[in-house]
């Protein structure tokens, strides 16, 4: 297997696009709107466990999930249940309701960046894998140390496109491509059956499926990955048309009092029955010190002059 300690990163020329999606599922990428962006380096794949490895050994960095809970933050629990640890997928043992995310999320005490399921996974076993379980503190502080940055929303949906237009979904219009599975989704009964038709259970190693048009891989599904931007649904009524930053703050009215930041492109946990959002233009969105162990990032770096 490629040795991904080290990533290649692939020129993104700049140019004019129409960002955002027309769908009635995602009211907040909309209205679609022209955005040209400056070109950008940008990393071919997610950064990789063995890269965070070596970022973590450089830096002695720690990240959100590693380090101790503050009993002022949580009034009223007890102090024995303050453990470091993260949200982990758990599959149900039977089909349930899609309308409460808790039948399949656990947090699980231990959890981090080198664990992402707890202590029945190791780093050894995950080199070539994006890494999980990182906020989006936590994807900062590798950019910063890699002489790089995170992308903006807009640089990431028009590297994902990859050229294409009014495309349903990154990789085309067809789900499935000639019947071949192009990413890594979610197939099955979700969440409590997942027949792993695409090849994988759970997260896949990067560079598992075909690169678009640009040469990037996993710009869809696999991992959500983090982007610079504050996240609000109304931003794109009063987008920059060049270059946008995103809002000067967060705002979600789902838990307005809750910082967040966008995330992009999926997960290996997202299906048609369940989180869509990895069609094209849709957006995410996370609270920025939480994680999970389908959440992940790559790295954008500016042309140097």
């Amino acid at each position: 297997m490629a040795d991904t300690t080290k990533t290649k990163m692939v020129w993104i020329a700049g140019g004019t696009f129409q960002m955002g999606s027309d769908e009635l599922e995602f009211p907040d990428a909309q209205p679609v709107h022209a955005v040209t962006v400056d070109g950008f380096w940008m990393d071919e794949h997610e950064v990789t466990y063995g890269q965070y490895a070596a970022f973590v050994k450089a830096s002695g960095y720690k990240t959100v999930a590693e380090r101790a809970l503050d009993p002022a933050d949580y009034p009223g629990v007890p102090v024995d249940k303050l453990v470091p640890g993260s949200a982990v997928f758990s599959a149900p043992a039977q089909a349930v309701s899609l309308d409460n995310p808790l039948q399949w999320w656990q947090y699980v005490p231990g959890a981090n960046w080198f664990q992402p399921q707890g202590q029945a996974t190791q780093l050894k076993n995950l080199k070539n894998s994006p890494v999980v379980q990182v906020s989006y503190e936590d994807a900062l502080a590798y950019a910063r140390w890699a002489g790089k940055r995170l992308p903006t929303e807009a640089e990431w949906e028009y590297a994902a496109r990859g050229g294409k237009e009014k495309q349903k979904y990154y990789w085309g219009s067809e789900l499935k491509p000639g019947n071949r599975w192009v990413a890594n989704i979610y197939q099955g009964s979700f969440p409590d059956k997942n027949t792993g038709e695409d090849g994988f259970l759970g997260v896949a190693p990067v560079k598992s499926f075909p690169p678009n048009a640009y040469g990037l891989y996993d710009m869809e599904c696999n991992v959500w990955e983090w982007c610079s931007d504050f996240y609000r649904p109304d931003y794109y009524s009063q987008s920059p048309a060049k270059n946008p930053q995103g809002p000067a703050d967060s705002y979600d009215p789902d838990e307005p009092n809750v910082e967040k930041r966008v995330q992009r492109g999926g997960s290996f946990l997202c299906s048609d029955q369940y989180c869509i959002r990895y069609k094209a233009g849709s957006r995410g969105k996370g609270e920025v010190t939480s994680s999970s162990d389908n959440l992940g990032f790559r790295c954008v770096k500016d042309k140097v002059n």
